[in-house]
């Protein structure tokens, strides 16, 4: 059976919640983007691999699993890591053009990353949260609103698999240009838009930002 979750606009049709459905995501720019679980290698390795398998690249692995098996990690290990992972079920979400892979975003149970022992980014409560930690955007694609897109694909994906709850980490740039290099956890307007709200401050900072906790309750 062809299990589906659909967002159209402001719409949202739920059928139900397996780890193989679908996010449908209409009205962009470009035709139509349509976000999806990330449940192809290839088009993950699009995203976040390297242009050749023996490179060191993060293949969005620095928050998924434990520092030292991170940092242990070297080459072509990094994209059997993340087939591994594929086997457990989709790592996050993919935004497609068509049928050309556009954007990445990643979501996963707060517990099963390193943010449940992050020091610098506080727990809010014992909820069984989801994280959302990374979005990114293809070069020749961005500005057309995918990372919004992305966003409300990771939230729905959360949301048909249950989650009371999803949680962000962006940075709060206040408007600042943020580097491109650091731009992958968004920015707390993007979160905002989403709906979410800042429940707590950290210490964790980067391009000389502060991050904070932003949540979104999904009960």
């Amino acid at each position: 059976m062809d299990e589906r979750v659909g967002v159209t606009g402001d719409s949202v049709d739920v059928s139900s919640g397996t780890q193989g459905d679908d996010v449908d995501l209409s009205g962009a720019q470009s035709g139509g983007i349509v976000v999806r679980p990330a449940d192809r290698f290839d088009d993950l390795a699009t995203l976040v691999g390297p242009k050749k398998p023996i490179s060191n690249v993060c293949w969005c692995l620095s928050y998924r699993i434990p520092n030292k098996e991170n940092r242990e990690l070297r080459g072509a290990a990094r994209g059997d890591r993340v087939r591994e992972l594929l086997k457990a079920g989709p790592p996050g979400v993919l935004a497609y053009a068509d049928d050309e892979v556009v954007g990445w975003a990643a979501v996963h149970p707060r517990a099963d990353t390193s943010f449940a022992t992050n020091r610098r980014i506080p727990h809010v409560d014992d909820l069984d949260v989801w994280s959302v930690w990374c979005i990114r955007v293809r070069p020749g694609w961005r500005g057309k609103g995918i990372s919004h897109q992305l966003l409300a694909g990771a939230v729905e994906y959360a949301r048909a698999q249950g989650a009371p709850a999803i949680e962000g980490y962006p940075v709060d740039n206040q408007g600042s240009r943020v580097d491109l290099t650091m731009a992958y956890v968004g920015t707390r307007a993007l979160f905002e838009k989403a709906g979410f709200q800042a429940v707590a401050e950290t210490t964790s900072v980067l391009n000389g930002f502060p991050r904070v906790v932003m949540r979104l309750s999904l009960t």
